[in-house]
């Protein structure tokens, strides 16, 4: 199979490339400077070359609090290069994944999130990212869409980066507690959108690890489980705050725990524990030489 990954060398695309080498697959993986979701003519004879079996979207606009200045920009990318890329696949007869988030929902519900409930943006960057979906599904009704959320790993930057470099300088750490969800390993991603090709499906799913926490308790574990593989760990208190007392421009569901019960029949093996997976990934980042 031909794979066609966007946003290759980021922290999720990384790892997309890596399973479908390693499964075997020829991976055609562009840097930036070649496939740019701003460029529509970039989009459209790179697809127009390529002709892929599968193109997997890891490109978008990530950056929350800036997209609320940069609202165009935010939508060109999430939106509008989305739709030319559905576009461009429509064309030549392939398929295509596109990653979403779970900033799609408002966060008031009191239950796991399923890809049937009603979606309320609280931000520029969820407006754009479910502009995005329907952008793609409306050019290309067979794409499949894969909402995700809490998303880490060993490339790119991320909030377990983050905290290693502050309690590596002996730094306090004060960390919202009342924004529940679940933290989601890049590679454990990655193996679910492998396992979404295979499945020959179509429509919106959703991806996490198992299990959900606060972003205060996620800071515990990774504080815990990299001092016990061996990081320099300063820190002494992390101190858990409201999401009042973080302020910060844009708006973050308070609950964004996604159902996992829809994909699980394309995945072939059991959803890891969030905690599981983040004890993985550190490991591996702590042997990586060239990941910070």
């Amino acid at each position: 199979m031909k794979v066609l990954v966007t946003g290759a060398f980021g922290q999720l695309g990384s790892e997309v490339v890596k399973c479908f080498r390693g499964r075997g697959d020829a991976v055609v993986a562009p840097v930036k400077l070649d496939l740019n979701l701003l460029r529509p003519d970039q989009i459209r004879q790179t697809v127009s070359d390529c002709r892929p079996d599968w193109v997997i979207n890891c490109a978008a606009y990530t950056q929350v609090d800036k997209a609320e200045a940069e609202a165009a920009t935010a939508f060109r990318i999430n939106r509008d290069g989305a739709e030319c890329l559905a576009q461009a696949v429509a064309r030549c007869g392939g398929r295509l994944l596109h990653v979403s988030t779970d900033y799609v929902f408002d966060g008031q519900q009191d239950r796991p999130y399923r890809e049937t409930d009603a979606t309320r943006p609280k931000s520029i960057y969820g407006r754009s990212k479910l502009a995005g979906e329907q952008a793609v599904l409306a050019a290309l009704p067979g794409a499949v869409i894969l909402r995700t959320a809490w998303v880490y790993g060993v490339r790119g930057r991320n909030f377990v980066k983050t905290m290693l470099r502050i309690a590596a300088t002996g730094q306090e750490l004060r960390v919202v507690d009342d924004q529940q969800g679940t933290p989601t390993a890049a590679a454990d991603i990655a193996q679910a959108i492998a396992g979404l090709t295979d499945c020959d499906t179509r429509g919106v799913f959703h991806f996490t690890a198992a299990g959900e926490t606060t972003w205060y308790g996620f800071a515990v574990a990774i504080l815990e489980e990299a001092a016990r593989i061996g990081f320099r760990i300063r820190t002494q208190s992390v101190v858990p705050i409201s999401t009042a007392e973080y302020p910060v421009p844009a708006a973050r569901p308070a609950y964004s725990v996604l159902d996992t019960a829809k994909i699980q029949p394309c995945l072939g093996r059991p959803v890891p524990a969030w905690r599981d997976s983040l004890r993985t990934m550190l490991g591996e980042l702590y042997t990586c030489a060239d990941c910070w």
